[in-house]
């Protein structure tokens, strides 16, 4: 089968011919892929970052999110059947550790990464264990079934604290922003503000749900949501990992609000601690990946119900040979999610 592969420590990813894999393990399940999309950790490892070169070992078929169908379950398996369509969960725990055993399976301490440790998706048939599928609604079309990974960090972000009736503020719209500009609208925030630099980024957030829109590079930004927010945010929801939005974050918080952390910054950050956190009573949440499974329920249901509509973040449709301009499209911020789609 073809598969997109990491074959070097350097740039770039190849289209390569690959032997079809298997079930190998009582506890494991193969799926016929449907729909695979991009992630920006695909994308660190297809422009090979420093964190890709010091965590990725080459030859690696790359890819973690998925949506298809059950063709094989190993004997052990008796949650799942064949037949059944789902979607993959890409941290892979052990189960034993004292993070498992205390059901934060979110930050198991010897976590496995699909894609990154273990060969991924970005092919026809993909192999994981029963414990990392999820069971899909049908009425969610593998196009929206796949991105239910990164969707997860968003819910998991946005509804770490109360957000109905909250004014909420996402810093950073690339993907998972968007998404929490969605999950935000869908939860009952009063108001939603999206910010970043990309006009583009701006108007998806737009359709997926915000109220208001604010250039980060305009000069004004912070004081803008300060006016439309009569004074401080009640959540702010920080996807972009920029240092200066980091800090943002923490100022344009109303006095006991909340800031939930996500985006990665490159480097150290330095904040006045005093003046704008512990003064203000502020509640810090640092999300990592989605709760394991209760995030996966939450936003399943969502999903299936129809009120939450994350249609307008799928901007590219194309088959896995294009991937070159997949990725073309993450380098320059001119998409939202794009989908392999499988024939």
């Amino acid at each position: 089968m073809k598969a997109i592969a990491k074959l070097e420590s350097a740039p770039g990813a190849t289209l390569i011919d690959v032997r079809e894999p298997t079930v190998t393990r009582p506890d494991q399940v193969l799926v016929k892929v449907a729909a695979t999309s991009i992630c920006g950790t695909d994308y660190h490892i297809y422009s090979w970052d420093t964190w890709s070169a010091n965590r990725v070992k080459p030859p690696r078929v790359m890819g973690h999110e998925f949506a298809g169908e059950i063709v094989e379950v190993g004997k052990d398996v008796t949650r799942v059947n064949v037949g059944d369509y789902v979607s993959g969960e890409s941290h892979w725990v052990c189960g034993n550790c004292s993070q498992c055993l205390r059901n934060n399976y979110h930050v198991c301490t010897n976590t496995r990464i699909l894609g990154v440790d273990v060969d991924g998706c970005f092919a026809p048939y993909v192999v994981v264990p029963e414990r990392s599928v999820w069971k899909n609604d049908r009425s969610v079309p593998p196009h929206l079934a796949c991105i239910q990974d990164p969707l997860g960090n968003a819910v998991h972000a946005t509804l770490a604290g109360e957000i109905v009736g909250c004014t909420v503020a996402v810093l950073g719209c690339g993907p998972i922003g968007m998404f929490a500009v969605a999950v935000a609208r869908a939860a009952g925030a009063s108001k939603v503000i999206a910010c970043d630099t990309r006009e583009y980024r701006l108007q998806l957030a737009s359709k997926l749900g915000a109220d208001a829109v604010v250039n980060a590079g305009s000069g004004s930004a912070e004081q803008e949501i300060l006016s439309l927010t009569n004074g401080g945010v009640d959540v702010v929801l920080e996807m972009s990992g920029a240092q200066t939005a980091i800090q943002q974050a923490m100022r344009i918080a109303r006095m006991g609000g909340r800031v939930s952390l996500m985006g990665i910054p490159s480097g150290p950050v330095q904040l006045n601690m005093a003046e704008d956190m512990i003064f203000k009573g502020l509640t810090i949440k640092c999300i990592v990946g989605r709760r394991l499974y209760e995030t996966w329920d939450t936003m399943s249901t969502l999903l299936a119900s129809g009120r939450l509509d994350i249609a307008a973040a799928v901007t590219h449709i194309m088959p896995l040979s294009e991937f070159d301009q997949g990725m073309a499209l993450m380098r320059d911020g001119l998409c939202g999610k794009v989908v392999f789609q499988m024939n």
